[in-house]
Order: structure tokens, then sequence, then C-alpha cells
């Protein structure tokens, strides 16, 4: 090899050690490093992180989840609890309402019926006595039931009603107390004016009391709850001045003395009806009735005299073959030129077969009141045929 050659080869194993050393120098070992176990502090430790990825989040999202549950879960049960106990307080309250409207119309047609049927005056005045008192028991029964809060001023009104009730008995039996021969008119007068106050009460428990009261229920979201009607009077014609003006004149100025009424007295047979059809009867040819399930007869009676009668008896005899069927019905007060209806039902369960495919006869009849005479238009009789639908 010449000498140009040996200068110009290169070894570069001999560099590989600087280069080792270099990094050495770079690099420190482990037990060098401040804070390693050589000595030294230790470097502070980097924060945590929080936790990445879907299991964590799919984790969040189910407690917050059940959280949630649980809270609706809450609020739902102390709704429902809330719910119960406000128709509980509601249930309550109409029950006491109901117990006192169901007397009082009972005592309403306790009143109409002494009204027709009494024929002194001292038993009419006793009988008002002793509806007053039981008037004056219900109305403070009202005032000791205690209301719900929205109805508190509401349920006023159904004792202002009562209280007109009261009221008006009372004067009735004040004002026929009263009554002499010279101050007739002016006792009629202020009968009917007390007798207007039971008519008011009607008006003050349906429109103050019992309409705004179901209102206020929908209002609160109570269902199932009913605030109960009452009406006192089933007519108010009981308590007019012609009502008392009869009264006065015939019952007690007439019938209690035991001699007949004075005056024109009558009734009249004006139609007969058979439903569920709606067709009426006829005297002149047969009618054919579809019977149906139920079938009912309806007899329109006028009071064709000039003085109220009262308790009028109406006959309906059907002659179909077999046993006859017998019904009776009773109108309670009949004022003059007034009309008034009575219903026969229950008739198709009784009819025999022989009812069908033969003709029958109905015969319908309105007793005579006392004075009546002229009695020749109280009846009337049908022929008739049965036919299924």
């Amino acid at each position: 090899m010449s000498t140009h050659d040996d200068e110009n080869i290169e070894f570069d194993f001999f560099d590989e050690p600087e280069t080792v050393e270099a990094t050495q120098r770079r690099r420190l070992p482990r037990l060098e490093r401040p804070g390693g176990r050589g000595g030294g502090e230790r470097p502070p430790r980097p924060p945590m992180r929080a936790p990445t990825g879907l299991v964590p989040l799919a984790r969040l999202v189910g407690l917050i989840a059940i959280a949630i549950v649980i809270v609706v879960g809450l609020v739902f049960w102390v709704g429902s609890c809330q719910g119960k106990s406000k128709q509980s307080e509601y249930t309550a309250y109409a029950t006491k309402v109901r117990a006192i409207a169901t007397a009082d119309r009972a005592l309403g047609k306790s009143f109409e019926g002494a009204f027709t049927s009494s024929t002194k005056q001292s038993d009419f005045e006793n009988k008002l006595q002793q509806f007053a008192q039981q008037e004056q028991l219900a109305y403070t029964q009202a005032q000791q039931i205690r209301p719900p809060g929205p109805l508190r001023a509401i349920h006023q009104n159904l004792i202002d009603a009562i209280e007109l009730r009261y009221k008006g008995l009372t004067g009735l039996g004040d004002t026929l107390a009263t009554l002499t021969a010279k101050n007739q008119s002016a006792t009629i007068a202020k009968l009917a004016t007390a007798g207007g106050l039971l008519t008011a009460s009607d008006v003050v428990w349906d429109q103050l009391y019992r309409i705004p009261a179901t209102q206020q229920l929908t209002n609160q979201s109570v269902r199932g709850v009913v605030i109960p009607s009452s009406h006192f009077l089933s007519n108010s014609d009981f308590v007019s001045a012609r009502s008392f003006t009869v009264l006065l004149t015939t019952t007690f100025g007439g019938a209690s003395t035991g001699g007949t009424p004075s005056g024109k007295h009558g009734d009249a047979l004006i139609s007969v009806r058979a439903l569920p059809q709606g067709i009426d009867l006829s005297t002149s040819s047969a009618t054919t009735i579809k019977v149906t399930n139920p079938l009912a007869f309806i007899v329109t009676v006028e009071n064709s005299g000039n003085f109220q009668e009262p308790n009028v008896v109406v006959n309906l005899t059907v002659n179909a073959g077999g046993k006859p069927i017998k019904k009776q019905e009773k109108i309670p007060l009949i004022l003059p030129a007034q009309r008034q209806t009575v219903n026969f039902n229950g008739i198709s369960s009784e009819l025999p077969t022989t009812a069908y495919g033969n003709p029958a006869t109905i015969k319908v009849e309105v007793a005579p009141v006392a004075g009546e005479i002229f009695t020749t238009n109280n009846s009337a009789t049908y022929t008739v045929l049965f036919t299924l639908p």
C-alpha cells in the first residue's frame, strides 16, 4: 500500500466511543437525578386527570337518570297523597250537604201535602210551626259544616237559602195566626210574600250555591263529587196569591164547616198518550200500540173549575183478556185552568198473552172532586190493538 492510501483510510470505529460518551453526558443516571433514590427532593406529581372514555360517562348519566327518577317519583307520590286528601275532604263535605238537601226535599213534600190536605186553619198552622222548627235545625247543621277553603264563601249561600226557608215557613204561620175576616186581603198579600221566600230559596240554592260550587270543584280538579240540588217546592204556584186565596176562601172558609163547597168545581180528562211510541189514544177508532219495555200511559187532566183541587185521583183499567189491569195515581194539587199529568208505568209486564191479536180496551177515570156537578168529561174508553214491535 502506498503512503497516500494510508492517509486516506478512515477508521470510523474510533468515533463511536466519543458519541456514546456524549450521550452519557446528556442523560444522567437514575440515581443521580434530582429527587431520585440517590438523594434530592422528589418533584411534585402531575395533577390527576378525570377518567376519560365511554364507561365513566355512562356511569355518570346513569346516576343522573336514577336521581331524576327518584325526584319525579317523590313528586308524584306527594301529589297523589295531596290529591287523595283533597278528594276525601270534598267528598265528606258533599255528603254532609246531601243529608241536609234530602231532608229539605222531604220537608217540602210534607209542606205541599199539608197545604193540599189540611181542612182546618189551626191544623195547618201547627204543621207550619213544626216545619219551621225542622228548618231551623237544618240551618244550625249547615252552619256547623266546615267546607274546604275554596268553598267557604260559596257555602254561605247555602246557609242563606236555608234561612230563607225558615223565614218563609215562620212568616206563613205568623200571618195565618193573625187572620180575621176584615184583613183577609192584606193577609193574602202577606202570605204570598212569605211564600215568595220559599221560592227564592230554591233559586239561591241552585244559582248562588250549587252551580258556583260545582264550578269550583272543576277548578280544583276534583272528580266524582256531586254538589246536591234541593228544591223545596215542586211548583211555585203552591205559594202564589191565587193559591192562598183559594185556601182561605174555599178550604178554610167552606170545608172546615162540613158544608158543600160553593162555586164551580171540577176536573176534565184531556188526553191519554202511549209511550215510548208517543201516540195519542182515540175514542173514535182503534189505536195500534207496539208493546215495548217499558210501556207507559200519560194521562193529562185539567182543572175545569174556579178553585184549586187537592188530591185528584186518576184510575186506569186495561181489559185485554184475563184479569183486568188496574192502576191508580194521584195529583197532589191542581190550580184553576191548570193542566197536570200522571204516569202509569209497568203495563207491559202485566199484559196477558191474550192481549196480542185481539182488541183490548183502556178506560181512564178522573174521580169527581168535592162540589163537582158536571162529570161527563171525567172519563173515556179507548179501543187498542197490542202488537209486538
